[in-house]
């Protein structure tokens, strides 16, 4: 059968599927029918790639009845509107995954991911859906949180069949028709549907899990780059002797060829400590605090998802340490009174490892230090605040200081 033809599949069937699946979750549907479907009998279910394609076994879709198809069309749609394939590609050079063994293990991340929160209320929960919970694991992570929560073995040996396409963990396989198919989504339209999605979630956000909400927040307000701005504190932490490396078994040196039977570790370099120090005076909206938040947990991402190398503190006039950090959500910020960021420098300073970058995230209405302190530093101000007025909430005369020279300044928000 030619690649993309419809012959056996019961259509029918299929798309009566995606109209219960789109009654369901209607904020999902500008997804849900942008899908292409390609009739494949090499995989075992329903599968997508990176370019918006529905790959479906015809046997599959004959044996199921039509409310399980609907709820594996939602799941199938998640992984693409999750971008699951760029974050296991940016995962698997991250931590130097390689191997479909390490793209299974993505597939049931991104799996654990989604299937938390995605069935009832009009969905029904298919049979063999791998959720969290039967791993012992807690729900409401993502999936580079589950990634360091469980390895391949007995517990997981019934899901080698599982196979949700290159859109799920980034793995091209033969029988996609890749980028140069017919009938993909380009860039542009990709994320014009994520667009389209966010949208109508955050119109209705009260009928919306809690997954999808955090997605659509940041969808529409996108976090800042963080990898890149902390590139340069990841090359300062290891420009020392000994900074920022540590030598690991779990890739071995290509030295180890030259001495048959000895295995030698190689030399890792590890990502950048990072306090965030987030402004929470009086001057500083709900709002922003919200942005701050999204913020926190890209640069959680940006260190590997290294939660132990992020510290946040919260200041106004005085500096108070956030406790240990589970995930953005969870964060407690405090305060409401006067700014003075001085302090929160000074906290940050003071913590011990000390960090390789400080970042800030204020509105600028703060006195800032004299001297440059001894690490990297990244002020995030809050769109909207301009500085090169005369502003104060109290005196309209008041001009701020601007932030130093020696911080990197971007926008929030």
């Amino acid at each position: 059968m030619t690649p993309g033809a419809v012959g056996d599949l019961d259509v029918e069937k299929l798309f009566a599927a995606r109209l219960l699946a789109a009654r369901a979750r209607p904020y999902l549907a500008t997804a849900l029918f942008a899908l292409h479907v390609v009739e494949s009998r090499r995989v075992p279910t329903m599968a997508v790639d990176r370019h918006w394609r529905c790959y479906v076994s015809p046997v599959f879709v004959g044996r199921a009845p039509v409310e399980e198809l609907a709820a594996v069309w939602v799941h199938e749609v998640s992984h693409l509107l999750r971008d699951h394939h760029g974050r296991s590609d940016r995962v698997a050079a991250e931590r130097e995954l390689t191997g479909p063994g390490e793209r299974l293990r993505m597939n049931i991340a991104a799996d654990f991911e989604i299937n938390d929160d995605a069935f009832g209320d009009g969905l029904a929960r298919p049979g063999d859906a791998v959720e969290p919970k039967a791993f012992g694991l807690p729900e409401g992570e993502l999936m580079e949180d589950y990634l360091r929560r469980f390895r391949l073995g007995p517990y997981t040996q019934e899901l080698v069949w599982l196979d949700c396409g290159s859109g799920a963990d980034g793995l091209e396989r033969e029988w996609e028709l890749g980028p140069d198919g017919a009938n993909g989504l380009s860039p542009q339209e990709r994320d014009a549907v994520r667009f389209r999605v966010a949208e109508g979630i955050n119109a209705r956000p009260g009928n919306t899990p809690r997954g999808w909400r955090r997605w659509a927040e940041e969808a529409f307000h996108p976090p800042q780059p963080w990898r890149e701005l902390l590139g340069a504190a990841v090359r300062s932490a290891a420009s020392g002797p000994g900074a920022g490396e540590d030598y690991v078994y779990g890739r071995p040196s290509r030295r180890s060829a030259c001495l048959p039977g000895v295995v030698l570790p190689s030399l890792r370099r590890r990502p950048p400590r990072v306090s965030v120090v987030i402004d929470t005076s009086g001057s500083v909206s709900d709002a922003e605090l919200g942005s701050a938040l999204l913020e926190v947990a890209a640069i959680v991402r940006a260190v590997g998802g290294r939660r132990d190398l992020v510290r946040v503190l919260s200041c106004d006039a005085a500096a108070q340490v956030v406790g240990p950090l589970c995930r953005a959500e969870g964060i407690c910020l405090v305060g409401g009174g006067g700014t003075d960021l001085r302090t929160g420098f000074a906290a940050a300073l003071r913590a011990r490892p000390r960090p390789d970058v400080v970042v800030v995230l204020t509105d600028g209405q703060t006195p800032w230090p004299d001297e440059r302190p001894p690490c990297r530093t990244v002020v995030g101000l809050f769109r909207g605040r301009d500085l090169s007025g005369s502003w104060d909430e109290d005196d309209p005369d008041h001009v701020p200081d601007v932030p130093p020279e020696w911080a990197r300044v971007v926008v929030i928000g």
